[in-house]
Parts: structure tokens; sequence; C-alpha cells
């Protein structure tokens, strides 16, 4: 089965870097994989997206200072985090779908669209 773990959170002043990573098993194809988060009290949020042909989309609140990546050949998606701030503390998940980015809401950041989650990760930036 499909499996998806994520590693790399942790606490970092604003300001400061960070690089999740997810690791990906029990699937022999990509198709659109995303970025989520979800902060207390909050809606869950999709941050980023990256589809089969390495296309990628990015919520308003992280464009420019984000970036996803993926490496086919270690299952392993990417989100390279610059410039944090005190509100991108929450709760990262990783996710895989079943489908193309293209036939997602919001070009892959649509979060019903996705099949598999993994458990999360937290991220907190400190002020």
């Amino acid at each position: 089965q499909v499996q998806l773990v994520e590693s790399g959170g942790g606490s970092v002043q604003a300001g400061g870097s960070l690089r999740l990573s997810c690791a990906g098993s029990g699937y022999t194809y990509t198709t659109c994989m995303g970025w989520f988060r979800q902060a207390p009290g909050k809606e869950r949020e999709g941050i980023a997206a990256i589809g089969s042909d390495g296309r990628s989309t990015y919520a308003d609140s992280v464009k420019g200072r984000f970036t996803i990546s993926k490496d086919n050949a270690k299952s392993t998606l990417y989100l390279q985090m610059n410039s944090l701030k005190p509100e991108d503390t929450a709760m990262y998940y990783c996710a895989k779908s079943r489908f193309a980015c293209t036939r997602i809401l919001g070009g892959g950041l649509g979060s019903a669209a996705y099949n598999y989650w993994g458990q999360g990760t937290q991220v907190t930036v400190s002020s």
C-alpha cells in the first residue's frame, strides 16, 4: 500500500529555513503530489503541488519563499522553506493524488482530490 512519511520539521526563528522531506513507497508512478499545512483552529491549506511533468503550483501565502521538488528515483518529495514567518507555524503534510494536478482544484492545491496522506511533521517559527 502507499505510504508517505514526512521528516525535517522543527523549530526555527523567523527568517530561517527548513527543508521538509516526504519519503514515498508502494507506488510505481507519480501523479500530483502536494504539501499541505494545518494550524490549530484553522482549515487545512494547500500550499504547493507538483505534477508528473515537474510543473508546480503555489499558494499566494508561500509563493517566492517555498519551493517544491521531487526526486523520482528516490520516491521523495521535498519542500524547501525560506524566509519563514511565525504564521508558517503549522503541522505540514505531504499527500499523493490519483489525478493529475491539472484535474485538481487550484492546480493541485485542493485537498479533497488527494487519496494518500503522511502523518505530518510540525514546523514552529518563533518571532
